[in-house]
């Protein structure tokens, strides 16, 4: 009978600022030198898009495409959280011997010495980090059932409490009502978009 695994989970690996994809694809290398593909599972360095502001005018900057002549505007990649690595795996020895000492990985976070392991990182603090940067796990829907309390997290409707009516995991969008104005609304909003309360 074949052995199961223990279940993968997230951890946040420390790196020096501003190294964080090089330490990303350091471990890539040594996921394969070391044969742990089936135990390192995700590696996600945490950025995304933002908007470049002029700072005399408060207006996003524009630059001109070189092909089409025409200005668009411009967008730089921040970290959401410099110093950090967050990798999915299932915490053996080796795949903890492995990640802790690969170049530019300075330790994992939630390790109180002594030879302990280090802690996961909660469910609802990943699924935060996941979904703003746009990653939507498979696993993520099993959590959510019509009736939930939820709370949009992006975009119009930020901050806003509504009741999950119908989830659609083809089209990876959800239904919610909300009061808005007095009035019960049903708004369609990305999955994404969405955290329980």
């Amino acid at each position: 009978m074949e052995e199961k695994l223990p279940e993968e989970q997230w951890y946040i690996v420390t790196t020096y600022s501003g190294n964080e994809n090089k330490a990303k694809e350091n471990i890539e290398r040594r996921i394969v030198s070391y044969n742990l593909e089936d135990y390192v599972k995700d590696i996600v360095v945490a950025e995304e898009e933002v908007a470049v502001i002029d700072k005399e005018t408060g207006l996003q900057k524009t630059k001109k495409n070189k092909k089409t002549g025409e200005m668009e505007p411009q967008f730089k990649i921040k970290n959401l959280f410099p110093g950090y690595v967050f990798v999915k795996m299932i915490m053996t020895d080796e795949a903890w011997y492995m990640v802790r000492n690969t170049p530019l990985v300075t330790g994992i976070a939630g390790s109180s010495g002594g030879g302990q392991k280090p802690s996961p990182v909660s469910y609802k603090e990943m699924e935060r980090v996941l979904k703003r940067i746009g990653i939507v796990e498979d696993s993520m829907y099993s959590k959510y059932h019509v009736g939930d309390q939820v709370k949009i997290i992006h975009g119009a409707f930020v901050g806003m409490s509504c009741t999950i009516r119908s989830i659609d995991k083809e089209n990876n969008t959800v239904q919610v009502e909300a009061l808005f104005f007095g009035r019960k609304t049903l708004l369609d909003i990305d999955f994404k978009e969405i955290i329980k309360e």
